[in-house]
């Protein structure tokens, strides 16, 4: 760096914050296939992390708080996993929808794009579901006489639950969320500004209800887990029984909800702020085609 260049602490502006997306953009769809999948693991366990702080954090609240009230707590707790992906570092899918504006402005193929999401989407998917196998066999279910095992049932059941277009919707609105979260980080010059660009905007999609691939590839696994496998003292705890919770299938999991969300994901990062903000500030910046 040139010694003579001014240090600012200000925040970049928009026209900035795009050109950074796009260098990014490139960088991860170039990256090789071994460093997207190790990155893309830590993305899904991140994700699992913050799930489990919100699903712990909520546990026997209902009926006891205000709805909106445990929503905000999920959403500032759940915070966590985006939090942990941008300042440690990792590749998240529905945060890479972004890449596409390094595609919009011909910097990158179409096959470069699909390679980093494919990769990133399975690492993620074994990243969280890793960890919610972890998190079973640690038993965390039953703490609080079995009241976060309870917020884990529920909370998968009503994934399980959604309709087809109703959950495409909810993954649109979820990701157009998630990579504001992500753009907006774009800006920041320290730590402390990616943080507090991140708590908003992911506590707003939470609270709202809105669904995310990623963590339902964590929330709904390991409520399963705890269908199937949980103890007989386990339910009489908590009162339930395994047939309270009939939409809780493998198949509504990943035709149900993981298909639908994802399809809403893709559509609410990559057109709804990718394309967006490539054409307000990019795309008179593109190649002429020879």
């Amino acid at each position: 760096m040139n010694i003579s260049e001014p240090i600012s602490l200000d925040a970049l502006l928009p026209p900035a914050m795009a050109e950074k997306a796009e260098q990014l953009g490139i960088k991860r769809a170039k990256a090789d296939i071994l460093t997207l999948s190790v990155l893309g693991v830590l993305a899904g366990a991140f994700i699992a992390l913050g799930a489990i702080f919100a699903t712990t954090v909520t546990a026997g609240t209902q009926g006891m708080l205000p709805y909106g009230v445990v929503r905000l707590l999920n959403g500032v707790a759940f915070s966590l996993g985006l939090i942990l992906v941008v300042v440690g570092g990792a590749e998240l899918f529905t945060g890479n929808m972004l890449v596409i504006m390094a595609f919009a402005n011909r910097k990158i193929s179409l096959k470069l794009v699909l390679r980093n999401w494919l990769i990133v989407y399975t690492s993620n998917l074994a990243g969280a579901v890793a960890t919610a196998v972890i998190i079973f066999l640690s038993k965390q279910h039953t703490f609080g006489s079995g009241a976060v095992g309870l917020n884990m049932l529920n909370t998968a059941e009503a994934k399980t639950s959604l309709g087809f277009m109703e959950a495409v919707v909810l993954g649109l609105l979820c990701n157009t969320l998630v990579c504001l979260a992500v753009w907006l980080t774009y800006s920041a010059r320290t730590t402390t500004d990616k943080i507090l660009a991140i708590i908003p905007p992911i506590t707003a999609f939470v609270a709202a209800g809105f669904e995310h691939s990623i963590a339902n590839m964590y929330f709904i696994p390991v409520g399963w887990m705890v269908k199937q496998w949980g103890s007989a003292s386990f339910f009489e705890t908590i009162q339930r029984a395994p047939a309270d919770f009939p939409h809780l299938t493998i198949n509504n999991f990943l035709l149900g909800n993981l298909l639908p969300v994802t399809l809403g994901n893709i559509i609410g990062g990559a057109v709804m702020v990718g394309l967006v903000y490539w054409f307000v500030y990019l795309r008179k910046t593109q190649p002429a085609k020879g």
